[in-house]
């Protein structure tokens, strides 16, 4: 039996409030993980440490150090095929690392954060 009245809207508007303070306490919240991810890094090396890359959390790279040993003129290929190895596989930690960091955040809503 409908009694009219608004008695059901005070828990919506409560309910509205509630949402809105999540939203914005998990806007917040990844804002500051996004800039935590600045400061953190992922290193990958490869051939046996004569390509070492670091990468941020942002998914930046940060530094490139190729052993002098592993340069030989007459095998760049090789050298490039190791340059890009090592950044590939820092690219993957560092995206592999800021995942983790907001799922921190979002639980297993996954949500962009580009």
């Amino acid at each position: 039996m409908y009694r009219g009245g608004s008695g059901g809207s005070g828990n919506m508007q409560q309910m509205l409030k509630q949402a809105q303070k999540m939203q914005q306490k998990m806007q917040e919240d990844l804002a500051r993980v996004q800039e935590e991810l600045k400061e953190k890094t992922t290193e990958a090396s490869v051939g046996g440490g004569a390509v070492t890359v670091v990468a941020t959390g942002e998914r930046l790279i940060q530094s490139i150090t190729i052993d002098p040993a592993a340069i030989e003129p007459e095998d760049a290929e090789m050298l490039q095929d190791l340059v890009m190895s090592a950044v590939n596989e820092a690219l993957r930690q560092a995206e592999e690392l800021a995942s983790r960091e907001m799922e921190r955040v979002t639980g297993n809503l996954k949500m962009p954060f580009d």
